[in-house]
């Protein structure tokens, strides 16, 4: 859910995006721009590292504290927010770290029964999270055209696709794991061309919320990978 570019919710396996888009503006000068892109790109390592981090700590952990730890990583995303638009970047730098480490414990204890159980599922989505995050972001970066337009697309079809998941929970839907999967790819997937849009036309004070919702697209894909590629178990 992204850029904080859509309210946060979750949906059957998959988890927060973000807030309110950047709208309009132009591509920025070269140096500038590398300076952005590598700012922004930096960060979102070093979030990735601390959810792997947070994956690795709550290994052990019980499901049940999961929900706790999306909770709280919320509160991060909120928190970021604010801090960003108050120009507290170093506040928001670590909120965002937070919400890597969050997440990953959110995670962890369904990533452990992977690992146990079907540790090829967890390298494949890795592998394909890469590169479908590589393709579409160098996409979104390149392009000059300004998709700002796309966010109050992407803000439906999110919310679409978080009912959809609500009701596969309740009412039998043939492969719904599958569709689920796909069309959940297919949003994220427009969300990541977005947000690498949204960096090249980004300020070094936009560093931090970009980088939030580009780590928000990555973590939601690989969960949509992972569903795909071990076949919908829960």
């Amino acid at each position: 859910m992204s850029d904080l570019s859509t309210d946060p919710s979750l949906g059957q396996g998959s988890t927060p995006t973000y807030g309110s888009p950047t709208r309009g503006g132009t591509a920025l000068a070269g140096d500038t721009a590398r300076a952005v892109f590598g700012q922004t790109m930096g960060l979102v390592a070093l979030t990735v590292g601390c959810a792997a981090l947070g994956a690795y700590i709550g290994r052990d952990l019980s499901g049940g504290t999961g929900l706790l730890f999306f909770i709280a990583a919320f509160a991060c995303i909120f928190g970021l927010n604010i801090a960003s638009t108050r120009g507290k970047e170093q506040l928001a730098t670590g909120l965002l770290l937070g919400l890597g480490l969050l997440l990953g414990l959110a995670v962890a204890p369904v990533l452990a029964v992977y690992a146990k159980a079907d540790p090829s599922a967890l390298w494949q989505s890795a592998g394909a999270t890469a590169a479908f995050v590589a393709a579409l972001g160098s996409y979104g970066y390149a392009t000059r055209r300004d998709l700002s337009s796309w966010a109050r697309t992407l803000f439906w079809a999110l919310l679409a696709l978080i009912a959809f998941g609500i009701v596969a929970i309740f009412v039998s839907i043939p492969h719904s794991h599958i569709i689920y999967g796909v069309l959940g790819l297919g949003i994220f997937g427009a969300f990541t061309i977005f947000d690498f849009n949204r960096l090249r036309r980004a300020n070094p004070t936009n560093a931090v919320p970009i980088a939030a919702s580009i780590f928000l697209d990555i973590f939601n894909i690989f969960l949509l990978f992972l569903q795909l590629f071990s076949g919908g178990r829960d």
